[in-house]
């Protein structure tokens, strides 16, 4: 049975409430990738969202959506960067208080970020999982709202308004690959495409390094992992073993999961920076490099990588292509 708690009605909902605070992205050609595989690759441009992520639209849905009573008693999230900086740029934007719980490991890019939208941050212990236990507490404790990153129906239909944008675009795609952390964002994209065609392949991609929702659905429920230092720091942290949405609905919709190692990744935001003048965080690269290394099988003739976010240390950045060229000159 399809699972009924997010529809279709919800997604197209979501777009029209978001429309003043997320932006349409673009659909580009990605030539070389192309010639790599023997296929169209397109790339989906979320990482110019203004808060250089997809998870403005999830986080924009759920805040709009909520009572006047609820919003004046003001907000709380948890978060690995990205969705600490949608929640508050959605909050500042309404005038809600927003609160922001993170863990130790989260870059001082995205915390700096996020101090600059005027949210309160508690960083909380060395993991997701217990910045995300911290922030409940909280919740009860000051009776504010949750905004939960990924297990939740509006952060859920939020992000699905990607894959309505993808159905106008490129209806004939053949293969979506997209970003696997908590399955906010494939569960939603899924969801819509899945509607239009169950013959459209999603793909979600992970790194290495304690991909907690690729374990989660080999162990067929979720699973706690202790979490490691990775370039992909956005798709970092836990599922919830209390799970309510997320991992039934990659269960039902995606096709296949993947992982990338942390060198590949690297080579993939080289790769965005040097080849499409792009700047890409390690999360958002993960899609170009399951398609550098081949790792997806059956691409068809049409493929849609969705670049999740840009929200990455420049210098960071700039050493890892430096790197990259580097080594490639080594091979010559």
């Amino acid at each position: 049975m399809p699972i009924s708690d997010v529809t279709m009605l919800d997604v197209y909902l979501a777009r029209q409430r978001i429309a003043s605070i997320a932006k349409r992205t673009p659909l580009i050609r990605s030539p070389l990738l192309a010639q790599h595989i023997g296929a169209s690759v397109y790339l989906k441009l979320e990482n110019i969202q203004e808060t250089g992520a997809f998870k403005l639209r999830g986080a924009a849905n759920k805040i709009l959506s909520l009572t006047a009573d609820e919003k004046a008693r003001g907000v709380i999230a948890f978060s690995s960067g990205n969705h600490g900086l949608a929640v508050s740029y959605v909050a500042r934007q309404l005038g809600v208080k927003a609160v922001i719980c993170i863990s130790k490991r989260v870059p001082s890019t995205k915390v700096n970020a996020i101090k600059r939208l005027g949210a309160e941050i508690v960083v909380c212990g060395e993991s997701q999982d217990e910045a995300e236990e911290h922030a409940f507490q909280m919740q009860k404790e000051q009776g504010l709202t949750m905004i939960n990153p990924s297990d939740g129906p509006f952060v859920i239909a939020g992000q699905g308004t990607i894959g309505l944008e993808l159905l106008e675009d490129l209806p004939e795609m053949d293969t979506v690959i997209v970003p696997l952390s908590g399955g906010g964002l494939i569960s939603g994209i899924a969801l819509a495409l899945k509607s239009a065609s169950t013959t459209i392949r999603v793909i979600g991609v992970s790194m290495e390094r304690a991909p907690v929702m690729y374990h989660s659905l080999r162990a067929g429920k979720p699973v706690v992992l202790e979490e490691e230092e990775t370039l992909a720091d956005g798709l970092a942290g836990g599922i919830g073993l209390d799970n309510r949405y997320t991992f039934r609905m990659v269960q039902e919709y995606v096709d296949d999961t993947i992982l990338v190692s942390e060198k590949e990744i690297a080579e993939a935001m080289a790769f965005a920076l040097e080849k499409h003048h792009l700047v890409v965080e390690g999360a958002g690269a993960v899609g170009i490099a399951a398609l550098l290394h081949r790792r997806v099988r059956e691409v068809g003739r049409n493929v849609v990588i969705v670049v999740s976010g840009s929200n990455v240390d420049i210098p960071l950045l700039l050493k890892i292509a430096q790197d990259h060229n580097t080594r490639s000159k080594g091979d010559v």
